[in-house]
């Protein structure tokens, strides 16, 4: 029984977190995720590590809300809880100086100690959490976190208080893993004399693995992106992990990161120069100008301007920008790179902004600022990584309406739709190879754009900036994933996705008709428009009408669906799947057709449908004709003559039909139908009784269908045995409507009572 009184209980912990500590993408994720999991319901505490380099800003609002001691091994040391709550949020910061008082938050020869004591920090204020909070889910970030799991289960496990916490680690970058000698076992984790956990955690005969215990032990795995989590499963992106990765593929799921739509928002950002909108980019404009300005380069809006916000380093594709810069640089594109990283990269830049002056411009430092301005500036967005978990960098520069150029993997071939030329589809552009060649030419497809098609090119840029990438989206699938694991607990409403049910009632009512159409066309070919009086039994999709007068040009078609007869035609009515659609004529063909009924035509309507060759329209009785005259030719090729009638037969036939709730047909405005020609075979088989109430009503329990104009040999093949089935139908007795004849002793006799008919009139 699920609980609807209390809140999914999260703690969410993460070596970095925005806006306290950031190095990289697990900052922003850590500082936007929690807040969109409290939007969405859920109570969340993050769990971050005390670095001495959060500004005094953010430590003067800590309160100190508890400390105890966490044993590591043979030690025991000292934690500290300070407690800031923003956003909704609770931030735990993790207080020991001799670990985290650092100018920085890693790259220390004591990081396995030091994050080491951060997951059993973790684990342990479990304990010493605000009352009322007992910790559903334990979500974990990478490699520093990655221990939690283990100690989770080897040391905590049992007490009551644990036994209730599921664990999700998340892979932000398989390729960092924290792989330390094993001698830590002992002296730092001291599991050591746990087979099983000294085991697992091993990655070969003298070194440890700490996310390999995590993707061990932890209950459920989650990454960046559904891509990746594909790509992590193979040798070429798993960094050595990929078989464990495929032997728990059951707990693996991608979920794509989203960016703080709010912090990222040309309208209102106070960092760039001029701020702008989807609807009004002047603003853009202004932006290019000053950032050329501020570079060194030429002032120019008809020079694409290309710019790349980056480490410099391999797996950001930066060998691929070393061989194609000349290229693209010569081909007169703009670029500006911003990023420190590999000193041979660093240098290269150097050089091509010296061979290039006023075209290229190298900013070899770390400048969050200028990189705003950088993504607000530009015209196309250069990432064209070896391998990308998820980035952020993608979706901020579609944000800013700056298109990117990006090669498909991982999160940037989720995040970027590739233009079509054709169908003008698209948010960027993308390459497939990891190939310097292949990049070149998605830069100048991109540049050829830019200089040949500027409407298209604008389409695009609205496109990109149109795309949801909030954390909205990516908090519920999260959710979904928590609420999996603890379904005792009972998912607030505020979350659940009603459109989809709306979404599902309008398929099952509307879809059948637009999505039948092609699969039905051949049998609503091979039987021509057949004519059938009204029944008095309700149906589901169409409503008889008590309303003679109202709508008396509504018609109603009959179609064969499938016309595989298993049997002898005459044995089974219901074979013939007939639908009822109506067609609405224009004012002035309702008006002829009214005009032109007698009392007389009733009794010809019901004459008319013993060999279902009704057509409510000129138009319709030329396919009526066209499609008897080829099932003629494919039976026996003898025909009998045709007989013209005017539009009374329409409102005979429309009369019961009346007001019906569905999509109207398209139909071309006519006062005058004519038959079709009958062939011989049908005519004989056709002399069973007249009993049209039947035969709909058997019809109208199938989904309508549209029927095509023109009629293929193909398809007239199942003419026969479609009417054939339709026919027995009247054998039941005439309805009111239709009381002038009662029998069809044969098919001249039925040809001689429709003729005459018409006569007396």
């Amino acid at each position: 029984m699920a609980d609807s009184s209390k809140k999914m209980q999260i703690v969410f912990a993460s070596a970095e977190c925005a806006p306290f500590v950031k190095t990289g993408g697990l900052g922003d994720v850590a500082g936007s995720l929690p807040a969109a999991l409290v939007r969405a319901g859920a109570e969340v505490i993050v769990m971050v590590p005390k670095y001495a380099t959060i500004k005094d800003e953010y430590k003067a609002q800590m309160e100190h809300f508890s400390d105890f001691y966490v044993s590591l091994g043979w030690r025991n040391e000292y934690c500290g809880l300070e407690k800031l709550e923003r956003d909704g949020v609770t931030y735990m910061f993790i207080d020991n100086e001799r670990y985290f008082a650092r100018d920085y938050p890693y790259g220390f020869f004591d990081d396995g100690e030091r994050f080491a004591f951060f997951s059993k920090a973790i684990t342990e204020s479990l304990q010493h959490l605000p009352a009322g909070f007992e910790c559903d889910i334990l979500h974990c970030n990478d490699w520093q976190t990655a221990l939690a799991p283990v100690f989770l289960r080897e040391f905590y496990q049992g007490l009551p208080l644990y036994d209730r916490v599921k664990t999700v680690f998340s892979i932000h970058n398989v390729a960092f893993q924290g792989q330390f000698s094993d001698t830590v076992l002992e002296d730092i984790l001291g599991v050591a004399h746990i087979p099983a956990a000294a085991s697992q955690l091993r990655c070969d005969a003298c070194s440890i693995n700490y996310m390999l215990g995590a993707l061990r032990y932890a209950d459920a795995i989650t990454t960046v992106s559904p891509t990746y989590a594909n790509e992590i499963q193979t040798p070429e992106f798993g960094e050595g992990l990929d078989g464990v990765l495929r032997e728990r593929s059951y707990a693996l799921q991608g979920i794509l990161n989203g960016i703080d739509v709010a912090g990222f928002d040309p309208a209102t950002d106070k960092r760039i120069a001029a701020n702008y909108t989807v609807d009004d980019r002047s603003g853009k404009a202004v932006c290019k100008a000053k950032l050329q300005e501020e570079l060194g380069l030429e002032v120019r809006d008809d020079r694409p301007l290309m710019v790349m916000v980056t480490r410099l380093t391999r797996q950001k594709g930066m060998d691929l920008v070393m061989y194609a810069l000349d290229r693209i640089l010569a081909g007169g594109v703009q670029v500006a790179v911003l990023g420190t990283g590999d000193r041979d990269y660093e240098d290269g830049l150097r050089y091509f902004q010296d061979k290039y002056p006023g075209t290229m411009a190298a900013r070899i430092e770390f400048d969050p600022a200028l990189s705003q301005r950088m993504y607000a500036a530009a015209d196309m967005f250069l990432m064209p990584s070896k391998f990308e978990p998820c980035g952020l960098s993608q979706i901020i520069a579609m944000r800013y309406g700056t298109l990117p150029i990006v090669r498909e993997t991982g999160g940037l071939k989720d995040t970027v739709i590739p233009y079509n030329e054709f169908t003008g589809e698209g948010t960027g552009f993308s390459f497939s190879n990891f190939n310097g060649d292949e990049m070149g030419d998605a830069v100048f497809r991109a540049a050829r754009l830019f200089w040949d098609n500027r409407d298209a090119w604008s389409q695009l840029v609205t496109q990109a900036m149109s795309q949801d990438f909030s954390w909205t989206r990516s908090a519920d699938k999260y959710l979904d994933l928590y609420f999996f694991m603890h379904p005792e607990i009972e998912r607030p409403a505020a979350v659940v996705d009603e459109p989809v049910v709306v979404a599902e009632e309008t398929a099952a009512v509307e879809e059948p008709r637009a999505e039948e159409k092609p699969d039905e066309a051949e049998p609503v070919k091979a039987i021509p428009e057949v004519k059938v009086e009204a029944t008095p039994e309700p149906e589901p999709e169409v409503k008889p009408a008590a309303k003679p007068a109202a709508k008396k040009t509504t018609t109603r078609k009959t179609t064969a669906k499938k016309a595989t007869a298993t049997k002898a035609a005459t044995t089974k009515t219901t074979a013939a799947k007939t639908t009822t659609t109506r067609k609405r004529t224009t004012a002035a063909a309702k008006k002829a057709a009214e005009a032109e009924v007698a009392p007389e035509v009733k009794a010809e309507a019901a004459v008319e449908a013993k060999p279902a060759v009704k057509a409510p329209a000129k138009t319709a009785a030329k396919k009526s004709t066209a499609t008897a005259k080829k099932s003629t030719a494919a039976k026996k090729t003898t025909t009998t003559k045709a007989t013209t009638t005017k539009a009374a037969t329409t409102k005979a036939a429309a009369k019961p039909a009346a007001k019906v709730e569905e999509t109207p047909v398209e139909a071309k405005p006519a006062a005058k139908t004519t038959t079709r020609k009958r062939s011989t075979t049908t005519a004989k088989k056709t002399t069973t009784k007249t009993a049209a109430p039947k035969a709909e009503a058997k019809a109208e329990d199938k989904p309508a269908v549209k029927a095509e104009p023109v009629p293929k040999a193909a398809e007239v093949k199942s003419a026969p045995k479609a009417k054939a089935k339709t026919e027995p139908a009247k054998e039941t007795p005439v309805s009111p409507a239709a009381t002038t004849v009662e029998k069809a002793p044969s098919k001249k006799t039925s040809v001689r009572k429709a003729t005459a008919t018409r006569k007396r009139r």
